[in-house]
C-alpha cells in the first residue's frame, strides 16, 4: 500500500487539509492497521496527549512551515499568473495600437480623397454652369427677334435655381 512518507515524499499539491505530514502518517497507520477506530473523538484527545509540550510545540513548528512553504507557493503562483496576464495585456495592448495607427492612416488618406472630390466638384459645378452661360447666350444669339434680352433674363433665372 502506498505510505504517508511516500505521499509527503512525492510533492504532490497539498490540499489545504491543515494536516501536517505526521499527522498524515497516524492517520495512514490507522487505515492500514486491523484495529477499529471508534467514532468519538476522545481516541484523537488521548493520541494528542501523549505528545509532551516540547513535542507539541515542535510539531506546530513544523507544521507553521509547512503552512507557509504552502503560502509561498500559492503566492508565487499567483505571481506568475498576474506576470503571464501583464505580457497577454501589453502584447494585446501593442496589437490595438497598430491597429489604431493603421485606421488613423487610413482615414487620413479618405479625408484627402475627399477633399480633392470636394475640388473636383467645385471646379465641376463652375464649369457646368459656365455651359450653361454659353448655352444661354448661344440661345439668345440664334434668336434675332426682339425677346433676345428676355430670353437670355430667363436663362439666367433657370441656372441659379440650378444651385
Amino acid at each position: 500500500m502506498f505510505s504517508a512518507e511516500e505521499a509527503v515524499a512525492s510533492q504532490l499539491p497539498v490540499h489545504e487539509s491543515g494536516f501536517t505530514p505526521e499527522e498524515l502518517n497516524e492517520l495512514l497507520s490507522f487505515f492500514e492497521s486491523n484495529e477499529p477506530v471508534s467514532s468519538n473523538s476522545s481516541s484523537e484527545n488521548s493520541s494528542r496527549a501523549i505528545y509532551s509540550p516540547d513535542e507539541r510545540k515542535q510539531r506546530r513548528k513544523i507544521s507553521n512551515r509547512e503552512s507557509a512553504k504552502r503560502s509561498r507557493w500559492r503566492k508565487k503562483r499567483h505571481l506568475e499568473n498576474l506576470t503571464n496576464q501583464v505580457n497577454r495585456m501589453n502584447i494585446e495592448n501593442r496589437r490595438l495600437k497598430n491597429r489604431l495607427h493603421l485606421v488613423i492612416n487610413q482615414c487620413h488618406v479618405v479625408w484627402g480623397e475627399n477633399e480633392q472630390l470636394r475640388s473636383e466638384s467645385f471646379a465641376l459645378w463652375a464649369k457646368l454652369l459656365d455651359l450653361y452661360w454659353t448655352l444661354a447666350t448661344m440661345q439668345c444669339n440664334h434668336d434675332n427677334s426682339r425677346h433676345s434680352l428676355s430670353c437670355f433674363n430667363s436663362n439666367k433665372l433657370s441656372s441659379n435655381s440650378i444651385n
